[in-house]
C-alpha cells in the first residue's frame, strides 16, 4: 500500500531483526496501547503460555520481545505517533494527519 501511494518507509521484519523492549515500549507508547492490545490471541504461543487479559504489562512487553509471532504487525510508526495498522488503511490515516 505504501509503494501504490509513494510513501518511503522502512520495513523491519522483527523475526530477521527482533524488537527490543525499549523500542516495543516506546511504540505502545506512541500508539496509546498496551501489551494487551498488540497481542495475536489466536497464536500458539498466546494458548501454550495460557495468557489472558489480566497477565502482567511488563511480563507481556518481555514475552512479546521473546516471542516476536504474538505481535501484531504492521505497526506503523511516523514521528511521534505510531499505530497498529489493522486494518492497513488506519496507516494511512496516521500519514495524512
Amino acid at each position: 500500500m505504501f509503494r501504490e501511494n509513494n510513501i518511503d518507509f522502512d520495513s523491519v521484519n522483527y523475526f530477521n531483526q527482533p524488537i527490543s523492549e525499549t523500542k516495543l515500549r516506546d511504540l505502545l507508547k506512541k500508539a496509546g496501547l498496551n501489551a494487551a492490545d498488540v497481542l495475536r490471541k489466536g497464536d500458539q504461543v498466546y494458548k501454550e503460555l495460557n495468557l489472558g487479559d489480566e497477565t502482567d504489562q511488563d511480563k507481556l512487553v518481555k514475552l512479546i520481545v521473546e516471542n516476536p509471532n504474538l505481535l501484531q504487525r504492521p505497526i506503523v510508526e511516523v514521528g511521534d505517533k505510531a499505530v497498529l495498522a489493522r486494518p492497513i488503511e488506519k496507516a494511512l490515516d496516521l500519514i495524512d494527519r
